[in-house]
Order: structure tokens, then sequence, then C-alpha cells
């Protein structure tokens, strides 16, 4: 029988094995776990970069883009600008009547093919209001190739016979086109130099243009020497003492009345008390 020494170094002994199993077993543990620790940065470092490349796709996609976008601007600019690609091919003309098409091309002067965005319609507008017998002129671009000009002609309203001839004279007291000869149904203007910025002309103009047609077939001669005096000469040598431009219509009204009466001078000056002799 084992004595009790005995016995207690076998229970040391067999916590020895023991301390001993469990320090083999805790050594790979410890280096799974350290193995595992080291690990962990080199997946994160690889789930950066899965997530990087994307970015850097999308980055260089966009410039690209950009690249494009600005190649393609400039491009179309160069054709538009500087290349007859979308250049003028036809002129086109409206609202003449007496003016004719080929004097408003030829006053136009814009070459054929010539770059569309580069006509300066300002100077085209002028060139052609030089014309004889324009009044207006409103030129505007018709894609893709057609320049249109647009014209409003002076109307005639009366004539004057002066040292250079006999020229056709519109409301505006323009004296713009020559004639060979007095033109039928036109009063003639009795003012020593006509012209827009003369009032005597300016008065004897707004006069006219508002007398009603039945009346103004009737005028053969008009008159002023100041803006208030305006005088009218009828067929049958009767005249009109018609003053200022002011009531026209009021006094075309109440000279239609006096019509009705024989006599060879009619004052509607004023309107309210008009006269007759």
């Amino acid at each position: 029988m084992a004595t009790r020494t005995q016995r207690a170094a076998r229970r040391g002994n067999g916590r020895e094995r023991a301390k001993g199993r469990r320090g083999k077993t805790a050594a790979p543990s410890r280096r799974r776990t350290a193995q595992r620790g080291k690990a962990a940065p080199s997946r994160r470092r690889t789930a950066q970069r899965g997530k990087a490349a994307p970015s850097r796709r999308r980055t260089a996609q966009r410039r690209r883009i950009a690249l494009l976008s600005v190649v393609t601007v400039v491009a179309l600019g160069y054709l538009v600008w500087f290349t007859p690609f979308l250049g003028v091919s036809t002129v086109e003309v409206v609202g003449v009547r007496t003016v004719s098409h080929a004097a408003v091309r030829s006053a136009a002067a814009v070459p054929a093919d010539h770059p569309l965005l580069r006509v300066n319609t300002d100077e085209v507008a002028a060139r052609v209001g030089r014309l004889p017998g324009v009044a207006t002129v409103d030129v505007a671009r018709s894609w893709p190739s057609t320049l249109t000009i647009t014209v409003t002609e002076r109307r005639a309203i009366a004539y004057h016979e002066g040292g250079d001839g006999i020229r056709l004279v519109d409301v505006a007291g323009v004296p713009y086109k020559r004639v060979a000869r007095p033109p039928g149904g036109l009063p003639r203007l009795e003012i020593s130099e006509p012209g827009p910025g003369d009032g005597p002309t300016r008065a004897v103009t707004g006069v006219l243009a508002s007398l009603p047609s039945g009346l103004s077939g009737e005028v053969v001669a008009a008159r002023a020497t100041t803006p208030g005096d305006v005088e009218l000469d009828l067929t049958g040598d009767r005249v009109v003492r018609w003053g200022d431009a002011h009531q026209n219509a009021e006094k075309a009204r109440v000279l239609a009345v006096l019509l009705t009466r024989e006599a060879t001078t009619y004052d509607v000056s004023s309107p309210e008390l008009p006269t007759v002799s």
C-alpha cells in the first residue's frame, strides 16, 4: 500500500501533465488568433482596392465624355463659322412692289456660301435701306441657309418739282424717287425745299395722309409757309384753308359738308366755326 508521500507525488505529477497539455492546446489557438489579426488588414486593403477601381473607371469615363463634348463643340463652331457648310444659298426678298428683287439683292451684297452666322444683319439692312423707295428693312436668318430681307416701301403721297427734277414725296416728307413726269392721282407739293425735318412739309404730308379717299382724290396741290397755315387746292379752282395739322378728322368731316355748297374758298382752320366765301 502506497504511503501518503507517494500519493501526494502522483497527484503533483498529474497536475504538471495537465498544465502541459493545456499549454500545448492554447499555443495553436493563439497562433490562429494572431494569423487572423494579420489577415484582417489584408482583406481591408483588398476591399478598398475593389472599391477604388470602379471610381477610377467612372472618373476616366467622365473625362472622355468631357473631351468628346469639347471636340464636338469646336468642330460644330468651325463648320458654322468658317465653312460654307451652313452658308447662304438663298436671299429671299419680301414686301417689294416698285423696288426690284434684283436691286435689293445687289444692295444687300451677301456673297454666296458666306457663313450664315457671320452675316451682319444690321449692315445688310443699312445697305438696302439706302435704296430709293425703301422705308424700313428687316433682315433675318432662316436656317439652314436662307437670308430673308423684308422691305417696307415708301408710299408716295405727293410729288415735288424742283431744280433736280420731279421727285415723289412720302408721308414722312422724304423726296425719295425721281420720275420723268408728274404722276397722276398725286397732288403737287408746293414747298421750296421739302424734307423730313421741315415743319411745313411734315404738316402738309400729315394733312394729306389724313384725308378720306373721296376727298384726297380732289386735291391737286398743297402748300404751307408755316406748320399752321396749310392750304389745299381742289379741282374746280377751289381752295381750302386748313390751318395746322390738328383735328384733321374733324376738319375733313366739316369740309365734306361745306363742299355741298357752291364757293371758291372753304376755311376749316377752326372746325367749330367754318366759313365759306
